[in-house]
């Protein structure tokens, strides 16, 4: 499987490609704010074509960019339901004091096509398996995708839902700390150790590493690893 993404616009939120190999149709994740030259750049160097955009959430620091990449290349976006407003009304996911910092108004549009996400679905796109688990806390429709690689690398698009040593923050609008805590005990952190994960913002981590060290999982009773996907 090739796996590549970059760190997009002042939020630094993390847009991901997953291709089956280079030259070949691809999927991609969370194209954020200024997401669009630097995935042109990424797939004319990898010669991939995209076939879909799956969003992990409905905050505009992750979907910023998802109408003129769905719309400029024909192909629709995934979202949950929960968070399908968020793509035509960003405001409504950011507090007060936030949306009077950027001047009380963002505009945004839904792409031409927006298909719904379902809790255990299986996504088959571009040759890839992506499984969906509605993981809210962060907000009402997050969801994380479940994959994996052909040398047999499990892969968590983790989105807003964990981070390497940190957690989503769940104090915006649609955030709920009890939800948030469920979905790391039952979604997340019943996934083997060797699970790579790949968060919305900053470094690629891994379920083991987050387990042992993240602060926030401390404490969180799991019934036990979930073997494969």
């Amino acid at each position: 499987m090739l796996v590549a993404g970059f760190p997009a616009g002042s939020f630094q939120a993390n847009c991901f490609v997953l291709a089956a190999e280079a030259g070949s149709p691809c999927v991609i994740v969370d194209p954020g704010e200024g997401a669009e030259e630097q995935l042109g750049d990424m797939l004319r160097e990898h010669r991939l074509d995209p076939v879909a955009v799956v969003l992990t959430h409905g905050h505009f620091d992750h979907v910023f960019s998802v109408a003129p990449v769905c719309d400029g290349n024909d192909i629709p976006a995934w979202i949950h339901p929960d968070d399908r407003v968020l793509l035509s009304d960003p405001m409504r996911g950011l507090t007060s004091d936030a949306r009077q910092f950027f001047g009380g108004r963002v505009e945004l549009r839904e792409p031409r096509e927006v298909r719904t996400l379902d809790d255990g679905a299986v996504l088959e796109l571009a040759g890839l398996a992506l499984t969906v688990d509605h993981t809210p806390g962060h907000t009402g429709g997050s969801v994380t995708f479940r994959s994996a690689t052909d040398e047999g690398t499990a892969l968590l698009l983790a989105g807003d839902v964990l981070f390497a040593g940190s957690i989503g923050r769940t104090d915006l609008p649609g955030g709920d700390h009890e939800q948030m805590l469920a979905s790391l005990r039952d979604k997340v952190l019943v996934l083997d150790d060797e699970t790579v994960v790949l968060p919305g913002h900053g470094p690629t981590t891994t379920i083991g590493r987050e387990r042992a060290d993240n602060p926030f999982l401390q404490g969180l009773p799991v019934s036990g690893p979930r073997r494969g996907l």
